[in-house]
């Protein structure tokens, strides 16, 4: 990513200090009475104010956080101190530096898509650990932001990617995302292999 793309999301999280919720399907996964996740070591990718990441780190999980903003990346780390959360914040320029190494029970990533991580993402993950992902589908350029074919899925392709995994569960179309409807897919598996 650019230092221009830098400034603009170091710009955008300064102009909205308040930071989101958790994600509602972070939660409806993690909450669920259906799967039983162990709490080990969790990776949070283009995590913004971090409000995953604290989210995961209060269940118990050992959280890495990275985002390309520095300024949010000072809002969360703010915010988890204020709970006496330890979380890893790494400033972190996801297209130039790939993933970090290790093997984490749980790879999460919201709002964000890179194609050329979809491997690294798998691989990111120990055997029988879990991806939870969610972002924007193709059609939601048609009602609202995002617009660039370049940030938005195409149908099914969530699937396609993590094929090798176990799908746990899968959805994709129009749903909630907070207070509005949105296009988004989210899928949730565990490698297998």
């Amino acid at each position: 990513m650019s230092m221009d793309d830098q400034i603009r999301w170091d710009r955008q999280h300064l102009n909205s200090p308040r930071a989101d919720p958790p994600s509602a399907f972070l939660r409806e996964i993690i909450e669920s009475n259906a799967w039983q996740l162990p709490h080990g070591t969790a990776l949070d990718i283009a995590c913004g104010q971090g409000s995953n990441a604290i989210y995961l780190a209060q269940l118990g999980y050992a959280v890495t956080a990275l985002d390309i903003s520095k300024a949010a990346l000072e809002q969360a780390q703010r915010r988890s101190q204020q709970q006496e959360l330890q979380i890893d914040w790494q400033h972190w320029d996801l297209e130039t530096a790939g993933l970090p190494s290790g093997d984490f029970d749980l790879l999460i990533s919201f709002n964000y898509l890179q194609r050329s991580l979809f491997r690294a993402m798998q691989e990111s993950v120990k055997l029988g650990g879990h991806v939870i992902v969610e972002t924007y589908l193709i059609d939601q350029a048609a009602i609202g932001h995002p617009k660039n074919p370049d940030f938005l899925l195409h149908h099914n392709e969530l699937l396609s990617n993590f094929r090798a995994f176990r799908i746990l569960f899968y959805r994709e179309g129009k749903c909630s995302n907070g207070d509005a409807m949105a296009f988004r897919a989210g899928i949730f598996a565990q490698r297998i292999k």
